[in-house]
């Protein structure tokens, strides 16, 4: 869900009451694409086929770090929890109320940030977590301004390892991948139909840093 650019809401946005969201996820996915449009990733929760391969080729055995950007109502974080070790660090990060009041209610165990992604690697560092093994993002990255966008690609750099990756959905296949080969020296596409809508997975490798000559 798209990043705040307000300077006070960055890591710890401005709390809200409480409130139980009703509906079930694809209701409230599709009132929150018709509300929010480009700020919302796709019009319904992702599929099984899409988690599966979003998370493919992952060892999870190894994995010491995951961090979630993006998660919606949970599809993803579900299929990761349900493979993480019960030592292996995950942090998920959702910026929209509603939609992390549907993660912790679901997940109550887990280490769910209501925060901007943009500043995710102070949320790391409040975290002690200074490596990442993968960050797997449920962000419409296309749609957010160019600096946005940046802070969170080169923050994935930062912080993942050497064999680390950056792993991102999409309901648009193949149309953005000149864009990430613009960002990674290695982006790999695989294509998932069984999704509502179609759509696939970008895993990207060997952030290239734009600041550097």
């Amino acid at each position: 869900m798209n990043p705040t650019t307000t300077p006070d809401a960055r890591t710890h946005p401005v709390a809200h009451p409480p409130h139980r969201v009703r509906g079930p996820d694809w209701w409230l996915m599709l009132t929150k694409f018709l509300k929010q449009g480009r700020r919302m990733a796709s019009v319904a929760p992702s599929s099984r086929f899409m988690c599966r391969r979003l998370v493919h080729g992952i060892d999870f055995e190894k994995a010491e770090c995951i961090v979630e950007l993006g998660a919606g109502t949970g599809p993803v974080t579900a299929e990761i929890m349900r493979r993480l070790r019960p030592d292996t660090r995950f942090v998920i990060v959702e910026l929209d109320r509603d939609l992390c009041a549907r993660l912790k209610a679901r997940f109550p165990k887990a280490d769910i940030v209501h925060g901007d992604a943009a500043h995710f690697d102070k949320l790391l560092a409040e975290r002690g977590i200074t490596s990442v093994d993968h960050v797997v993002s449920g962000l419409p990255l296309p749609s957010f301004p160019a600096a946005v966008r940046e802070a969170i690609l080169a923050t994935s750099s930062r912080t993942l390892t050497p064999d680390g990756t950056f792993r991102q959905l999409t309901v648009m296949p193949w149309v953005y991948y000149k864009m990430y080969r613009g960002y990674f020296t290695d982006v790999r596409f695989k294509l998932v139909p069984l999704n509502m809508p179609p759509g696939g997975v970008y895993v990207c490798r060997g952030y290239k840093d734009k600041t550097k000559p």
